[in-house]
């Protein structure tokens, strides 16, 4: 019923997988208070190396970036020499193993880097942050042209920061309501320069960051994460269509390792896709290696692949639960159920 799953899948000529199985990006918290990632975080991203490639947590590029607690850094000397033990635990293992970069713009907070929040507009998220409720989201500034050249910048250094650190490649958040997805949407880019008002002018920053990181460390080790349908924190236009069917087309042309859908359930339909879900959304409008995530499990992972609706199954929460995951599915045995209790422990 799954074999499909386990086969190997070359991404192109440098990489390939073993298996069609891969480890979604988990933010677990659990680095240091200097977010450098820690010996427990190497043992349990090792303990799942048996999956195709591991796409690690969400990782910020330089200090206004973070939005969260103790998420882990890719922009000091100690981040990098901590993630290379990680990085040798998975090679260890025989697993290949991405770092997500990650800015999460409007989203970020004072708290962690004393800084204004920065976004492509001034225009504050709902709410407060993650397990530090008291912490209620800012006006954020927006983004200056000469901003934008330092973070593309910084995009491409944390690229090579992470080739230094041990990663067979990167994937860059472009998903999810932070930095790069709040340009592609109109509810939060309400620029009217040459990065906002139009499709072409919204994809420019995303572009620009792809374009960055694959002059640093090459297309073949870049992949990139997104959600074209206004998603967790963003509110739908009917105008954000048009920006993702300009930005597919361009990046087909830059010959990514891979694209990511950025969902929790890519059962939901998007009225401004069409009623398309995520997956079948950018099936239609991209056709090279494409990651299908959204509480899939193995066997609908599997029907879905043999529907080609995706290439490759990313596995959230189970991975969590089941560390073995890769040998218990290609066995048939029964799966540990995810609880939110796993959160307090990496295992």
């Amino acid at each position: 019923m799954t074999d499909v799953l386990f086969q190997p899948y070359p991404l192109n000529d440098t990489l390939t997988l073993k298996n069609r199985i891969i480890m979604a990006p988990l933010t677990r918290c659990m680095a240091s208070d200097d977010l450098v990632p820690t010996d427990a975080m190497a043992a349990y991203y090792a303990r799942r190396a048996e999956t195709g490639l591991i796409i690690s947590e969400a990782t910020i590029i330089r200090p206004d970036g973070q939005g969260y607690p103790n998420t882990p850094g890719i922009f000091t000397a100690a981040q990098i020499a901590g993630w290379k033990k990680v990085t040798d635990a998975v090679h260890a293992n025989d697993g290949k193993i991405f770092l997500q970069l990650w800015h999460t713009g409007r989203v970020a907070h004072p708290h962690f880097h004393g800084g204004d929040a920065l976004a492509p507009s001034a225009v504050a998220a709902e709410g407060s942050v993650p397990r530090m409720r008291e912490l209620v989201y800012t006006v954020p500034k927006s983004v200056t042209p000469e901003d934008i050249n330092q973070l593309v910048a910084d995009f491409g250094q944390a690229a090579e920061n992470a080739i230094e650190a041990g990663f067979d490649g990167v994937e860059i958040h472009g998903a999810n309501g932070y930095l790069i997805d709040q340009f592609l949407h109109f509810d939060t880019n309400h620029r009217n320069d040459q990065y906002g008002s139009s499709p072409e002018n919204m994809s420019r920053f995303a572009l620009e960051v792809v374009d960055e990181v694959i002059q640093r460390i090459g297309a073949d080790r870049t992949g990139l994460r997104l959600s074209p349908g206004a998603y967790f924190g963003v509110q739908p236009d009917a105008r954000d269509r048009a920006v993702f069917d300009f930005l597919l087309p361009a990046l087909e042309k830059r010959n990514l390792a891979y694209l990511h859908a950025g969902i929790f359930d890519d059962s939901m339909t998007f009225e401004v896709l069409g009623g398309a879900t995520t997956s079948q959304y950018l099936r239609e409008n991209y056709s090279k290696t494409l990651i299908g995530v959204g509480s899939y499990s193995a066997e609908t992972g599997t029907q879905a692949i043999q529907e080609n609706k995706f290439d490759l199954l990313a596995i959230g929460r189970p991975l969590i639960a089941n560390p073995d995951y890769v040998s218990k599915v290609r066995s048939a045995a029964p799966l540990n159920d995810y609880s939110e209790e796993m959160l307090a422990e990496l295992v």
